[in-house]
């Protein structure tokens, strides 16, 4: 049973919010349906708020100029604003001829993923991408039990549900498909398309073959990258690439595919209960996450040797130390022979290890390798620390 979000400031993203707004006045915020993107904007103080899903209101923004003009100096949310039939339009003239307002306008895609699109707005607009749940989302919502946030997953009503919401997470994916494929893709062949998306989640965190996938989906191996395409314009799925400088002995053009949620992928795998085994790959997940929403990016690489040495992310801060990540649920668990393969290639950079059992960072030795433990916290200041590095 789903139940209704009670008061809560999201104090990670509304900082986000308006640090975007200090930088352009038109601000896109991005992310899966029911993330929570409606409800951030309503937390905002003093908004003048548009449900562009309404045919009033799109009625409204036919003439994009006189629309604003008649909004004077203030802070707009137009939500979901795909479904206005240009919608880049408005958000253009808004930046160019109206910049005492501030706009926020939401989405569930990246700006350029859709042709209703015709503009993306470079150098006119920042954008937000608003993840599941992270950290501080857990310390706001005052429930910081990681077996609850894998488990229920990181859409905020169904990590407040009081069950395991079985149902929701399949109703999610029907209307995943009706209103954001079918609006902004019109892709054809449901059945194939779910089926892809269900296999993606039984799979996820495995190196991607689209071979594997097309006889299975009953469509082309193509048919299979231009859904993975679509998946990842529609933040349900991070493909993670492989970092290399192209040496024979790396693995240089397969890539890893994330699903965007622990919650679907144990709903997905019958996971009700997890065991020992299963807090891994899921702690692997919530890290990437945490990255993800730290530093607004997508860049986020892994390394494998082909004798199977492999490195779970990588951070190219400067090309030529680039910082390696590894993720265990317990420190004990941490094997240096992985990172030391890798470092024989690249021997400058940082080494750490997230760990959910470190609450506060060390540093080890093995053998001339030195590794810093850390939690999730000492990693988000870490990662904050570096911010004003380039994080190509």
């Amino acid at each position: 049973m789903i139940i209704m979000l009670h008061m809560v400031y999201r104090r990670f993203w509304l900082e986000k919010i308006n640090s975007a707004w200090e930088r352009h006045p038109v601000v896109w915020l991005a992310g899966v349906r029911r993330v929570g993107k409606t409800y951030l904007c309503r937390s905002l103080p003093d908004i003048e708020y548009f449900d562009c899903e309404l045919p009033r209101v799109r009625r409204m923004m036919e003439d994009p100029q006189s629309f604003l003009a008649g909004l004077g100096s203030r802070t707009v949310v137009l939500d979901e604003i795909h479904r206005l039939s240009n919608p880049s339009e408005l958000l253009k003239i808004a930046a160019d001829h109206f910049s005492d307002l501030k706009v926020l306008a939401t989405g569930s895609s990246a700006l350029t993923a859709s042709a209703k699109f015709r503009d993306t707005l470079a150098g006119r607009k920042a954008e937000v991408w608003l993840t599941p749940m992270i950290l501080a989302d857990l310390e706001d919502f005052q429930n910081t039990d990681l077996g609850h946030r894998f488990l229920f997953g990181g859409l905020p009503p169904f990590f407040l549900a009081v069950e395991i919401p079985e149902r929701e997470f399949q109703e999610w994916l029907d209307s995943y498909w009706a209103k954001d494929i079918q609006e902004l893709f019109r892709l054809e062949r449901r059945h194939a398309f779910l089926k892809f998306v269900e296999l993606l989640l039984l799979q996820s965190g495995g190196i991607f073959e689209a071979s594997r996938f097309a006889r299975p989906c009953e469509v082309s191996r193509t048919t299979i990258t231009n859904y993975l395409n679509v998946l990842e314009a529609t933040f349900l799925v991070h493909v993670v690439r492989p970092f290399s400088s192209h040496r024979p002995t790396e693995i240089v053009s397969a890539p890893k595919v994330f699903a965007f949620d622990t919650g679907f992928i144990c709903c997905f795998r019958g996971w009700e209960e997890l065991r020992r085994e299963d807090y891994g790959i899921l702690w692997e997940h919530l890290v990437l996450n945490e990255i993800q929403a730290q530093l607004q990016t997508r860049r986020i690489f892994y390394w494998r040797d082909k004798r199977g040495h492999e490195v779970d992310f990588i951070l190219r801060k400067r090309p030529a130390e680039p910082m390696a990540i590894e993720c265990k649920w317990s420190a004990k668990d941490f094997d240096p022979v992985n990172l030391r393969f890798f470092r024989k290639n690249y021997p400058q950079g940082e080494n750490l290890v997230v760990a959910r059992d470190v609450e506060h960072s060390y540093e080890r030795e093995y053998k001339g390798l030195r590794v810093r433990m850390v939690g999730m916290k000492e990693l988000v200041k870490l990662l904050l620390s570096r911010k004003g590095e380039r994080v190509s």
